[in-house]
Order: C-alpha cells, then structure tokens, then sequence
C-alpha cells in the first residue's frame, strides 16, 4: 500500500488505512488496533503523501524522508518515540542532516518516527515515491 492511502487524523493516536470514501467523508481503518471510524470531511486530516519535511534547501517529501531512514536502519525500526528529544534530534540529524533546525520541531521529529516504526511494524516497507509516468514492470 502507497502513502497516499494512509492517513493521520487529528486528534487521534496513530496512522488511519482509507477503506473507501462515503458522502460526508471516508471509513479509514486504525493501523494500530484494526478499528474502522467514519472520519468526517470536517475534521483535520493529513495523507501522509501530501506531508513534507523542511530542509534547508526544499521541503523533502515525508516517503523521502522514510526511505532514508529506512536505508539508514537497513530496513529495521527506529529508536522509540518515546526517547528524548536531545536523542531524536541526534538521530535524525544522522538521517537527514540537512533538514532544517529552526523549522523542523522536537514534535515533528517524534510523529515520524513513531509513524516509520508503525508502518515497519505493519510491514508496508514501500515509501518510494513513484513517478508520474513511470510504467510498471
């Protein structure tokens, strides 16, 4: 399953799978416990495709940002995000050197790596982010 399909809701703990869209909104399914919510076309929603990281060049696309860790781990998970901020920082400094301090919070830090080790967890490992035109082999 591709990022475009995986979904953070605010307000609620973890990342959301969209099953299908309905009149007011979409049935997502937690990937955390399994549980399917309506998730209304008012509430705050983010699809991880859409999020981006600030560097301090470009803003780099968050399936980006997963693939480097991800190379960074050989495929593993990453450090809690549970750990503290000075050891976040330093572990992603090691993945992204070039993201952009000022910009980039100890808060945003933790969301994805809390979000990488869940979709690790999950065993969706694919985060390339595929090209417009590029044809399947």
């Amino acid at each position: 399953m591709s990022l475009d399909k995986v979904i953070s809701v605010a307000g609620k703990p973890g990342l959301f799978q969209i099953l299908t869209q309905t009149r007011t909104g979409v049935l997502a399914q937690s990937l955390i416990d399994g549980k399917k919510i309506t998730v209304s076309a008012r509430e705050n929603v983010s699809l991880l495709s859409e999020i981006a990281i600030y560097t301090l060049t470009e803003e780099m696309p968050l399936g980006n940002v997963f693939q480097k860790i991800q190379n960074h781990l050989s495929g593993g998970q990453a450090l809690s995000h549970k750990s503290s901020k000075d050891e976040l920082e330093a572990f992603f400094f090691e993945v992204l050197p070039e993201y952009d301090e000022d910009r980039v919070y100890a808060s945003d830090i933790k969301k994805v790596v809390q979000w990488y080790n869940l979709l690790i967890d999950k065993g969706m490992t694919d985060f390339a982010v595929a090209e417009p035109n590029q044809e399947e082999e």
